[in-house]
């Protein structure tokens, strides 16, 4: 009987707007290496960081990177899987990279290009060991937020790819404007360029700072937090409502204040469905949790669940159109 692990290995590649995190798999799923480095930004300079990553997983594996069976690639930004372009991605200063194409030419592997919440939300999936006909969404509260949503045990996009953008679902009528026209979007109260504009502080940790704060008694403190948690909330509320997934997994820089930050979200949920018999029949807060031991996308510490999603979506990568000249 031919061992899973014989087959051949995959890279994946998560590259954030600081650090660049990569892992080569088995064929099993298990991690033979990991790679951490720091993201260089511009095209050149994410093209550079993402082959030197290859080039070091390859060294380390004692193979050439041609040897590999496919390469993924998570990435921030508007993705076309298809080509594997990046249209955008602001926080690396890109625009219209084929990121997929150069990288394609460079290694002669099949590579897939993927959004970087995707990307977690598959690899989150496997770290859970869900069965395959359950479904998942990765709720992520970074600079902004998003989901990446699995059902069935495969990544599920939407028509135009625009699946799980809660944070642009308006939640407050009279709230502020949204850098994308809207007023009062979800991720202008909950994410992390929320509380950088609610909590100004120079603490290192913005966040703890502001839960300790409002754990303090600190009225002003209590009042953001408050409005943190019900965002939060209701992202599950609205993911819940709309998908219907079984669960919802809570990632990113602002909730990696772990368990804290899950109880107050459970409890705020909890709230809700006393209020009301219908979302109490739903059952809110046991289907929201963390991943045990994942950090956010942009620390060294934790699974590395963009990485390890978009190993195995490189897996289903068909080779992509080669670049021109």
């Amino acid at each position: 009987m031919t061992d899973p692990a014989d087959g051949p290995l995959t890279v994946g590649v998560d590259i954030g707007g600081t650090k660049t995190d990569a892992v080569v798999l088995d064929g099993a799923g298990r991690i033979l290496e990991r790679h951490r480095t720091a993201t260089v930004g511009g095209s050149a300079g994410v093209l550079g960081t993402a082959t030197g990553v290859v080039d070091t997983l390859a060294a380390a594996t004692r193979r050439h990177p041609a040897e590999f069976g496919s390469i993924g690639v998570g990435i921030p930004g508007r993705v076309d899987p298809g080509t594997g372009m990046v249209a955008h991605a602001v926080h690396l200063g890109l625009e219209n990279l084929a990121l997929g194409p150069l990288l394609a030419d460079r290694f002669g592997v099949p590579v897939r290009i993927e959004n970087d919440v995707n990307a977690a939300a598959v690899g989150a999936f496997h770290v859970l060991g869900m069965d395959a006909d359950r479904s998942m969404a990765y709720l992520n509260f970074g600079t902004g937020v998003a989901a990446g949503i699995v059902r069935e045990g495969a990544l599920w996009r939407g028509s135009g790819g625009n699946a799980g953008e809660v944070g642009h679902i308006p939640i407050d009528p009279l709230g502020p404007i949204c850098k994308c026209g809207q007023r009062g979007c979800l991720e202008m109260s909950a994410s992390g360029s929320a509380v950088a504009r609610l909590w100004p502080t120079a603490h290192p940790r913005p966040v703890q700072d502001l839960m300790d704060r409002a754990a303090e008694g600190d009225e002003r403190a209590r009042r953001v937090w408050n409005g943190v948690i019900t965002g939060i909330a209701s992202a599950v509320r609205i993911l819940v409502l709309s998908v219907d997934v079984d669960v919802v997994v809570l990632g990113g820089g602002l909730v990696s204040a772990g368990d804290p930050v899950l109880r107050a979200v459970r409890s705020r949920l909890g709230e809700w469905g006393r209020e009301s018999s219908f979302l109490s029949s739903l059952a809110l807060p046991a289907r929201v949790r963390l991943l045990d031991g994942a950090g956010p996308p942009d620390e060294t510490s934790g699974q590395p669940v963009a990485a390890l999603g978009a190993a195995y979506l490189g897996r289903s990568a068909r080779p992509v159109p080669a670049t021109s000249g």
